[in-house]
């Protein structure tokens, strides 16, 4: 007997092996609150020498390298590369619509957001992960190295459909409450009545690193459907009957289309990253190739 995609475990053995070899990347400095295993290009005052500088008055005097002072007869301080963590934050659209396909939109936003997670947990990246609508009510924790896997998967198993919020109502409270900086990559399928546009300011306004990752199932892409249909929707139970013809599955198309590429560039504008993928991708095909071309993870 098979197993559906929905009981299989988020991360096999196997992802997890090849995720624990990933790191992720952030294209801003930000400064963490503790020190992490991670390289900074700003100097601070760790194990490793970087560079010189003239001293200057008021600098601390253990850094003086009185070694080159005997030699030049002039104060340099010693530089050194700092260790910094990054903050990693996933949100999870978990709304109706997001209950659709096999396997469900959700079920593939949320082992991605467990194998992006896992990768900051190896490298002591302070890691949280949140379902869009209910994070006041279950807000998710804040985790940090590999003991803390546990943790993140039995939250995620735990995130259920049908948490219909608007989207710029979520994300507006997750900012309220979250104004760390980091990585922030956010799982949805865009589908929302409001529209994205003010929902994805809100992230903007907080200067993170922010990733869309647009999540469609291939019904969605490429639906095979026809004849006369009563569609209904799932979030707020609106009724349309329509006759799928061959015109209208065209029309379809080119208006997914058009609005794929509206919200591509509506990020590309304001220096988002942004990535329409479809729920038959294997998710370390995801991790490994497209975000990794994409420069989150390497």
């Amino acid at each position: 007997m098979s197993i559906s995609a929905s009981q299989q475990p988020l991360l096999s053995p196997q992802l997890l092996h090849q995720l624990e070899r990933l790191e992720l990347v952030s294209r801003k400095i930000f400064r963490g609150r503790m020190k992490g295993e991670r390289r900074s290009r700003r100097k601070g005052q760790s194990v490793e020498f970087a560079d010189f500088r003239n001293y200057v008055a008021g600098d601390d005097l253990r850094f003086i390298d009185w070694n080159l002072y005997a030699r030049m007869d002039r104060l340099f301080l010693k530089l050194f590369l700092e260790e910094e963590d990054l903050h990693f934050y996933a949100l999870i659209d978990a709304s109706s619509s997001m209950d659709f396909g096999d396997p469900t939109k959700l079920q593939f936003a949320k082992q991605l957001a467990a194998a992006l997670g896992f990768v900051g947990l190896c490298r002591a990246d302070r890691v949280k992960i949140e379902s869009l609508g209910a994070s006041r009510q279950r807000p998710g924790p804040v985790l940090r190295g590999r003991r803390s896997l546990w943790r993140m998967l039995e939250y995620l198993d735990g995130v259920e459909p049908g948490q219909n919020v608007p989207l710029d109502q979520a994300i507006k409270d997750f900012c309220l409450r979250n104004s760390g900086k980091g990585i922030l990559v956010l799982i949805t399928d865009l589908m929302d009545k409001g529209g994205y546009e003010h929902a994805l300011r809100f992230l903007l306004a907080q200067q993170m690193d922010v990733y869309l990752i647009h999540v469609l199932s291939p019904e969605e892409l490429d639906p095979d459907v026809k004849g006369d249909l009563k569609l209904v929707d799932c979030e707020d139970s609106d009724v349309a009957e329509i006759t799928v013809s061959r015109p209208l599955l065209q029309k379809y198309k080119q208006t997914l289309a058009a609005f794929i590429d509206g919200a591509r560039e509506f990020c590309t504008r304001r220096g988002m990253t942004y990535l329409m993928t479809s729920t038959e991708t294997p998710v370390e095909q995801l991790v490994s190739n497209y975000l990794r071309q994409r420069g989150l993870v390497r």
